[in-house]
């Protein structure tokens, strides 16, 4: 019974190397190299994509608050509101 066992646990260990050997030859190969390539370039322009909207996202608020601060979204006034420099006198005469 011993010896059973400790057949059965070479053959697990054996199949477990020979599938990890074969994994790491497989990504040695032009299409693995290839296939790694691949994918690191597609995580890159998502970290690149995902960089783009943050910061668009940031200036977006930035504006909102220059614009909140500086009063450039505050209605326009209307005809009678606006009295221009020199015109006081010029409706009553």
């Amino acid at each position: 019974m011993r010896r059973l066992f400790w057949l059965a646990m070479g053959i697990t260990i054996g199949a477990l190397v020979v599938r990890k050997l074969s994994r790491a030859a497989e990504k040695m190969t032009p299409a693995g190299i290839g296939a790694s390539i691949a994918e690191g370039l597609r995580e890159l322009a998502d970290a690149i994509g995902d960089f783009g909207a943050d910061v668009r996202a940031a200036a977006a608020d930035r504006e909102a608050e220059l614009r909140a601060g500086t009063g450039l979204d505050a209605p326009l006034p209307t005809g009678d509101q606006v009295q221009l420099p020199g015109r006081r006198g010029a409706h009553s005469a």
